[in-house]
């Protein structure tokens, strides 16, 4: 398996709470664990399996959680020099900020816990691990299968999640690019 994107969860999480207060919005707790979860299991999906951050969701009574960035920041921003992102990885995050920033945090936990990972895992007993497999089942196979199904379940395919990227052509007119995803194959029977 390919290494994380980014060194820490924390850069994420800094990355979230930063954009929000560029937008002039107090970023909820609940909400920055919504926005994490949902871009490792988007990232994964975008990126064939390989980790945004090298981190472990579990199932709270609330919703999903990574621990240890909600154990450090239960009182206040730890002070954590967060690391500088790959520019594909900003790019990532700024369409899972777009897509989904401007719901409540009461919305994005409704939706997510409504899922099928989180409710497994739930099934399983609090702080169960909702694993990086189940993520990509659900959001990458089932989820994008319909998009009528996929706004039933509140989980948009990932075409709808990803923005695409806006690139210069060779006589400098503005062209919209997308990373190539290649059909995914039906498992041999």
């Amino acid at each position: 398996m390919a290494s994380a994107a980014v060194e820490s969860s924390f850069d994420v999480a800094f990355w979230f709470i930063d954009r929000a207060l560029d937008d002039n919005e107090y970023l909820q707790p609940q909400k920055l664990h919504r926005l994490m979860f949902l871009s490792q299991a988007y990232f994964a999906v975008a990126y064939h399996g390989r980790m945004l951050m090298p981190a472990i969701f579990v199932a709270s009574e609330l919703g999903p959680i990574e621990p240890n960035v909600f154990r450090a920041c239960a009182l206040q921003r730890p002070p954590i020099e967060p690391s500088p992102m790959p520019e594909m990885v900003t790019h990532f995050l700024d369409s899972v900020w777009r897509r989904f920033g401007s719901h409540s945090a009461e919305s994005l936990s409704r939706q997510v816990n409504a899922h099928a990972p989180y409710r497994a895992a739930l099934t399983k007993g609090p702080r169960s691990e909702i694993t990086l497999k189940a993520m990509i089942d659900f959001y990458g196979k089932k989820a994008s299968a319909t998009p009528e199904a996929a706004v039933a379940v509140g989980a948009p395919p990932i075409g709808q999640v990803l923005r695409p990227r806006v690139m210069r052509s060779q006589s400098g007119k503005p062209v919209s690019v997308q990373k190539w995803m290649p059909p995914t194959k039906p498992p041999a029977k």
